[in-house]
């Protein structure tokens, strides 16, 4: 049965996807710049997404002037996601419900996950007969299937360096350095 992400359900903070992605150290991420190029999006775009909590870095968030966040994986799959929604017409109002729908959900498969819409509600298929069902009663106009886009990511992601978060912040490093 398909899920409409409109519903409201509990928020939970668990990571959007578990299932279905490579093995990833979670101490290990991009820089922003990197993440945004991966997701297809402007710095200033992720950076209001980060702000708004719509997508925040799980690796290492902002912690003040000249911090540098870090981006998961798992994070630069939800950015795309994110992009692909917006890209179609669906308002970033709409987008926020879908993935914390997603976040409460608790996806299985990730393969075999689709997201469809009809340009105002998203909707969770995990099956192809959901995917039809779905366009057959006119509510899926388009899809989008999320373990294509997770490839997509793995292969934006190649080139790049990933960075390991200094234990230190940034102001116990700088003390640190003026007393050496």
């Amino acid at each position: 049965m398909t899920r409409d992400m409109a519903d409201n359900e509990p928020f939970s903070a668990e990571l959007l996807f578990t299932d279905g992605l490579p093995a990833m150290d979670d101490e290990v991420g991009y820089r922003g710049a990197v993440a945004a190029r991966a997701a297809g999006i402007t710095y200033r775009q992720l950076d209001y997404w980060a702000r708004t909590e719509l997508v925040v870095p799980t690796v290492r968030g902002a912690s003040g002037s000249g911090s540098q966040r870090l981006y998961g994986f798992r994070d630069i799959l939800v950015l795309k996601l994110v992009k692909r929604l917006l890209d179609t017409g669906i308002s970033l109002q709409q987008i926020r419900t879908a993935v914390d729908q997603l976040r409460a959900s608790g996806i299985r498969d990730l393969a075999g996950t689709t997201l469809m819409s009809d340009g105002a509600s998203v909707y969770l298929c995990t099956s192809n007969d959901e995917v039809i069902d779905l366009v057959s009663r006119g509510q899926g106009v388009f899809g989008i299937a999320v373990g294509k886009v997770l490839r997509e990511v793995e292969s934006e992601l190649v080139e790049f360096e990933v960075e390991k978060p200094d234990p230190l912040d940034e102001l116990a490093a700088r003390r640190s350095a003026r007393t050496a």
